[in-house]
């Protein structure tokens, strides 16, 4: 934990069962991104200490857009976008949270807020003077860079989202990240004017960045997706694999629930063996024991056996296409090593990719049918450690 509105008022609540305490989640994307796990995971142990934890999701505010720690105002959602979006995200807290968490969107009440009402409401209660010192519209402001009146309105709108969690159920922490600390403060304070009864609390969390100062799960490939269906849990357990040496005991501590000696024991020992520790750990939590264990016996197939596994992920392509030719920098992307073909020319001509093993260079090199080994696949190889199949489309 970083910040606290009022951190001895909490631990005194805290030692009394049954609290209640949310995290916001806009429904921007189809999947949650490894960049929420950290309050999702303090939302289960809030659970595992006794407590209820209540998820909001932001079918309301997603409409808006949250500025905090953005350049641009964010693109324009539908109704029904939103919609497939919540149902989507659903499998990271049926899994994280066992499906027991409180679960509530703030479109419940957004969408049938009287304007005129609310600003006489809640308006009053908000300085612009301080608004325009928060950090979400301060740096943008500096940048010299648009804020829409629109994205000015969502720290009032996340504000009153405490109000009436604390009316309907009776919650009485808000957790986040730290780029949301100043919308927190906003909440605690907004429910203290209007004259609730009970007192809220704020905290937060720092956002995690590795040893070498990049932002946690930002890959070349883009964002590493907590759903199955955008990461399979191969490819999940080896972004944990590849953590920083430097990072493996403080993820150890965050994002597993092995005991504190258990880490300890491990970390005096070979790092390699504790990075596996914590890509199947954290796998597990996500994706199932027997997915995590699937994941790590591919990985000791590929980098101890032939090179090869079943279980390794497939690129499934049409036949006609693969006789035709496909150019390789097209697989690169298509197999998520590279985020555009540049990069992915990029990673070839430097020798980072492998066709069946074998180094490449050649950056408009296509592959084809013949490529294919006698038991049916090409194996592309980006690095040491990721690898894909190629295989025909039934």
């Amino acid at each position: 934990m970083h910040q606290f509105t009022d951190e001895e008022g909490l631990r005194a609540l805290l030692k009394t069962p049954g609290q209640r305490a949310y995290v916001g989640y806009d429904l921007t994307g189809p999947s949650l991104h490894v960049g929420h796990l950290l309050p999702t995971m303090a939302l289960r142990w809030f659970q595992k200490c006794g407590h209820q934890p209540v998820v909001l999701l932001g079918g309301g505010t997603t409409k808006i857009g949250d500025p905090s720690g953005k350049d641009t105002q964010r693109q324009m959602l539908t109704e029904e976008v939103i919609a497939a979006n919540e149902a989507s995200i659903a499998t990271a807290f049926d899994r994280l949270l066992g499906g027991k968490e409180i679960r509530v969107n703030n479109a419940e009440w957004l969408d049938k807020l009287n304007y005129i009402a609310m600003l006489r409401e809640v308006a009053p209660h908000f300085s612009v003077n301080r608004m325009l010192t928060m950090d979400s519209v301060r740096l943008r402001l500096e940048r010299e860079q648009p804020l829409s009146f629109l994205e000015f309105n969502y720290m009032i709108l996340q504000a009153y989202d405490f109000v009436e969690l604390n009316k309907r159920h009776k919650v009485r922490l808000q957790m986040g990240g730290s780029d949301q600390w100043g919308n927190i403060i906003q909440g605690v304070e907004l429910n203290r004017r209007l004259g609730l009864k009970d007192d809220v609390f704020g905290a937060t969390m720092n956002l995690i960045t590795t040893a070498s100062g990049a932002k946690m799960g930002k890959t070349a490939a883009g964002a590493v997706w907590l759903n199955a269906d955008m990461l399979k849990p191969y490819d999940y357990w080896q972004f944990w694999r590849n953590t920083e040496d430097a990072d493996v005991g403080r993820f150890l501590k965050l994002f597993t629930e092995l005991e504190l000696p258990a880490i300890d024991a491990l970390l005096v020992g070979n790092i390699n063996e504790a990075k596996v520790a914590l890509a199947t750990e954290a796998t597990a939590l996500m994706h199932g024991a027997e997915e995590a264990e699937k994941a790590a016996q591919t990985a000791r197939e590929i980098f101890a056996g032939s090179g090869v596994s079943d279980n390794l992920p497939a690129l499934h392509v049409a036949k006609v296409e693969l006789d035709a030719g496909i150019a390789l920098y097209t697989l690169v992307v298509q197999a998520g090593f590279a985020a555009s073909n540049g990069e992915a020319r990029r990673l070839i001509k430097g020798n980072g990719v492998r066709v069946n093993d074998a180094v490449v260079s050649k950056e408009d090199l296509a592959l084809h049918t013949a490529d294919m080994t006698a038991d049916g696949y090409i194996k592309l190889s980006a690095g040491k450690k990721r690898h894909i199949l190629i295989k025909l489309a039934e």
